[in-house]
């Protein structure tokens, strides 16, 4: 048995140990609509007019420290962008905000960023190339790459959009 192809990961939901913290990152930074506070523990943001591709919450990590190096847990999240210039628009936001990336790449299949919320949790900004274009080996099989990015491209990309 499969899942459907169209089946979708619909959000994620992430403990913090300071929700106004998180809530600036995940609003101010990446551009999230607050969609619902939860009490004063949990809120809720999305893209569009969805009812939420992000819960943050801290009913179990309030002034909590991030897990060490080394453990098991969340690698990171990816957040899919629509193009290239709505993932330059993201990136220089985030480079404005003076947050470090820790890396960048070209996947053949997608361009992406990567960076850290406040928690330390993984984040990645991405947008996928068209299908067409994406690398295959002689058998049909993907054959994706981890190739060098041009980050200030794509956000020069951005500001002239």
């Amino acid at each position: 048995m499969s899942a459907p192809a169209n089946a979708r990961v619909g959000h994620i939901h992430l403990r913090v140990s300071d929700l106004d913290r998180s809530i600036a990152f995940y609003h101010d930074v990446l551009g999230f609509a607050v969609t619902q506070r939860y009490g004063p523990g949990a809120a809720f943001l999305a893209a569009g007019d969805y009812h939420h591709h992000i819960g943050l919450n801290t009913w179990e990590s309030l002034g909590a420290t991030p897990p060490p190096a080394g453990h098991t847990g969340l690698y990171h999240t990816a957040f899919l962008y629509p193009d290239r210039a709505s993932l330059g628009a993201a990136i220089a936001r985030v480079q404005a905000a003076g947050i470090r990336l820790d890396g960048a790449a070209d996947h053949g299949v997608s361009e992406a960023v990567y960076l850290r919320d406040p928690d330390q949790n993984g984040v990645e900004l991405y947008a996928d190339k068209p299908a067409a274009d994406w690398p295959r080996d002689t058998q049909g099989n993907l054959a994706m790459v981890n190739a060098p990015l041009d980050v200030a491209a794509l956000v020069a990309l951005a500001r002239t959009s």
